[in-house]
């Protein structure tokens, strides 16, 4: 019954937020605008079923673009000296991980039970944890705005909905090429064969990667990538709901220490996939929304100018009024 009661709360965890919203909505059969509290207005089309696969390829190119501007390559160089500094100190903040994982009750593995053809039920708190970055939990999120959407009739939960899907698929892309190059060993395979911080292996050959996955995939975070994008995706589509982000970033926080603890992954895994996961959900989500200023001038109920000119060797003044 645990179980059942977990799997409602993900699934209808975004009806909750979506119950929540009381802005002003205009539509027509096409698109809908939803003021927000700023004064800002978002307008969303109606989204097509299988956008979400389809736009795919279009949000990898505009993600890789968005890359280049000055702000992200600031966060991404500042991500790329944070893992430079961190890699020597992993396997002593991995070692002080788990004995405090193990002070607060968590185990170092995740066990999941099957439920339907569910199979990522958790079985305890560290495996509840780790499913926050687990693919499960941003499409069970998807489902719950699109389930809203279609009752309400909300292009924006909708846009949402498979916003979700597409930045979940669009991580997959990334963090598996990254994955790919580095070839970063994981700390349960690198403590067995005494590599302290994980041995490297750049550009593992597919078979290699295939047969022993652990070897070579730790670098970086998919979950926290994953995480992160959904988190921001959300973010981006709800403005006004405040208590979502520090919600939001300690469960992420949470998931990362878990994972250190549980010998998953390594804390210098994490700079990078956070600043991509934020970079991929801000992409996907504006991707979807026209945004607008809603700071329209009140009408005059006149207007009054003032001319003048010189003809046949007059002057002349005029004023017209205009009603």
């Amino acid at each position: 019954m645990r179980k059942l009661v977990l799997l409602l709360f993900l699934l209808f965890t975004s009806n909750f937020v979506l119950s929540q919203i009381k802005d002003s909505i205009s539509n027509d059969l096409m698109y809908q605008s939803f003021t927000n509290k700023n004064g800002e207005i978002y307008t969303f089309k109606k989204p097509r079923f299988f956008e979400m696969i389809t736009n795919i390829p279009k949000n990898v190119q505009s993600t890789f673009n968005d890359f280049g501007y000055k702000e992200n390559l600031i966060a991404l160089g500042g991500a790329t000296v944070m893992t430079v500094a961190i890699i020597p100190e992993d396997q002593h903040l991995l070692e002080q991980s788990r004995i405090l994982g193990e002070r607060i009750g968590l185990k170092d593995f995740a066990k999941y039970h099957h439920f339907g053809p569910l199979e990522n039920i958790p079985s305890d708190l560290t495996s509840a944890i780790y499913l926050i970055g687990n693919g499960t939990t941003p499409l069970l999120m998807s489902m719950g705005f699109a389930t809203y959407g279609l009752i309400k009739k909300d292009y924006r939960a909708l846009n949402t909905s498979t916003g979700l899907v597409e930045s979940l698929l669009v991580c997959g892309v990334f963090s598996q090429t990254i994955k790919r190059i580095s070839g970063r060993q994981s700390p349960a395979p690198a403590i067995t064969d005494g590599n302290p911080g994980g041995d490297w292996n750049p550009f593992p050959s597919f078979s290699a990667y295939g047969k022993n996955t652990p070897n070579y995939d730790a670098m970086p975070s998919g979950h926290v990538m994953t995480a992160t994008a959904a988190l921001n995706v959300i973010l981006t589509n709800y403005p006004d709901k405040k208590w979502i982000k520090p919600v939001g970033y300690t469960l992420i926080g949470l998931l990362g220490f878990e994972m250190v603890q549980a010998n998953v992954h390594w804390y210098s895994d994490y700079p990078i996939a956070l600043v991509m996961g934020y970079i991929i959900g801000k992409n996907v989500a504006n991707s979807k929304i026209k945004k607008t200023n809603s700071a329209i001038e009140t009408p005059k109920k006149f207007t009054f100018n003032v001319n003048a000119s010189r003809s046949f060797g007059y002057n002349f003044i005029g004023a017209n009024i205009t009603f």
